[in-house]
C-alpha cells in the first residue's frame, strides 16, 4: 500500500495521536472516510478487518508505519505553512508539492484537503516542527530528510524566496541543526556548480584528504536510497536521495580535481 493510502488507514485508526499532527490527522479522518456523493461511510467492513489485522501486527511494524505517517503528515503540514513564507498566498503550493512528490490521482483530493487544512490551521509551523523534533528525537537523519523535502518543495519553482529561506532556517533550528549543518544541507540542493563543494561535504578547505574522503563516504552512505528506506522514510520520498547523491558526487569530483587525487 502506498503511503497515501496508509494515511487514510491511519486516520481511521488514529495511529498518530496527540499534538498538532494528531489533531490534523483527526480532522482529515471524516473527509477521507466519507463518500461525498452519498454521505455514507466507505469500507466499514474493511475497517473492522483492518483493525483486527492491526492488532496482530508486531510493535516494530506499527512503529514503522507510525513513523512513515508522521513523516508524510509532517512534510505536508510544514509545506502548507511554507506556502505563506514567500508572501504570495495566491500561489498554489500544492501543485509544487505534487510535482516533487507525485500523488496518485485517486489520492489527490485527500492530500489536497490535508494540505489546505494545515494551511489554515491555527497551529503555527513551529508547533508542527517541535512535535516532529520530539517524534524523531535521536534520529537526526530523518529530520534532515524532512528538511530536504521542504527544500525541494521551496525551490520547485526555481526560486528560493528569502522568506522561504528564513522559514527553513527556523525549522532547522527547532530540529537541532547547527548553522554549519544547515549550510551543508542548503548547499546540497543547488549543487557544486553553484555552491562551495567543501560546504556540500561539510568540511573546510583545511581538511586533510583523508577527512574529505571520510566525509564523502559518510554522506553517500547516509543518503543512499536503501538507507532512507531503512530509517523509515516512505518509498514515495526516496527520490530525495537522487538529488543529494548527485550533489555529493559532484562536489567530491571537483575537490579531487583541485587536489590532484586519483
Amino acid at each position: 500500500m502506498s503511503i497515501w493510502g496508509k494515511i487514510a488507514g491511519a486516520a481511521a485508526g488514529l495511529i498518530l495521536t496527540g499534538g498538532p499532527l494528531g489533531a490534523l490527522l483527526g480532522a482529515i479522518a471524516g473527509h477521507m472516510m466519507v463518500d461525498r456523493s452519498g454521505g455514507k461511510a466507505k469500507g466499514q467492513d474493511k475497517a473492522i478487518g483492518r483493525d483486527r489485522a492491526e492488532a496482530r501486527r508486531s510493535e516494530a511494524e506499527n512503529g514503522r508505519e507510525r513513523d512513515e505517517v508522521a513523516f508524510t503528515i509532517g512534510v505536508i503540514a510544514l509545506a502548507a505553512k511554507l506556502a505563506k513564507a514567500d508572501g504570495s498566498v495566491s500561489r498554489d503550493e500544492i501543485d509544487a508539492f505534487k510535482r516533487v512528490f507525485p500523488v496518485p490521482p485517486e489520492e489527490e483530493a485527500n492530500v489536497g484537503q490535508l494540505f489546505n487544512l494545515a494551511k489554515t490551521d491555527v497551529a503555527g509551523f513551529d508547533a508542527y516542527a517541535r512535535q516532529l523534533a520530539s517524534l524523531f528525537r535521536g534520529k537526526p537523519a530523518v529530520l534532515e530528510d524532512l528538511l530536504d523535502s521542504l527544500f525541494m518543495i521551496a525551490k520547485a519553482d526555481d526560486n528560493l524566496h528569502p522568506g522561504e529561506l528564513e522559514f527553513l532556517k527556523h525549522v532547522a533550528d527547532i530540529f537541532g541543526f547547527s548553522r554549519t549543518q544547515f549550510e551543508r544541507i542548503r548547499a546540497s540542493h543547488f549543487g557544486p556548480d553553484r555552491e562551495d563543494p567543501y560546504v556540500i561535504l561539510g568540511v573546510t578547505r583545511a581538511a586533510s584528504d583523508a577527512e574529505v574522503k571520510k566525509a564523502y563516504h559518510t554522506l553517500m552512505k547516509e543518503n543512499h536510497p536503501d538507507s532512507l528506506v531503512a530509517r523509515g522514510v516512505p518509498a514515495e520520498f526516496v527520490r530525495l536521495a537522487t538529488e543529494k547523491v548527485a550533489a555529493i558526487n559532484g562536489a567530491y569530483e571537483i575537490i579531487k580535481k583541485e587536489r590532484g587525487l586519483g
